[in-house]
């Protein structure tokens, strides 16, 4: 992984939800959408972005999320399943500070989407 791809990453945490980017970098990963709720937009930039391999961590966990709010709960855990079985990891930090594994956050990501955490969101876009 280049060097700014492991650049500090910052998570946001409200309820299920853990946002993965990396502010202060010259590619994205939906980041800005994420935390304003566009999650069709999420995933539309982070798709688009070619700056970061397919396997990037931060760009399955956050693609993951995006997909998960919008409904698309198998395609998130293909994305959830992918970072927490990566041969490899970085350390990615929380909001708070915390400095969390990318393999431990992405399935803190899919024990949310079992408890069916990520349907409240899905349910919120439908209004």
């Amino acid at each position: 992984m280049s060097l700014i791809a492991s650049l500090a990453f910052a998570m946001v945490a409200q309820g299920p939800v853990a946002v993965v980017a990396a502010p202060e970098t010259d590619y994205d990963v939906g980041y800005e959408e994420l935390v304003s709720g566009q999650d069709r937009a999420a995933a539309e930039a982070i798709e688009n972005c070619g700056k970061l391999a397919a396997d990037d961590p931060a760009r399955l966990i956050n693609h993951g999320i995006a997909l998960a709010r919008l409904g698309r709960f198998n395609e998130a855990r293909a994305d959830f399943e992918a970072a927490a079985n990566a041969s490899t990891s970085v350390e990615l930090e929380t909001a708070s500070g915390e400095w969390i594994d990318s393999r431990r956050l992405a399935r803190r990501a899919l024990a949310s989407l079992d408890k069916g955490e990520f349907a409240r969101y899905y349910a919120m876009s439908m209004r």
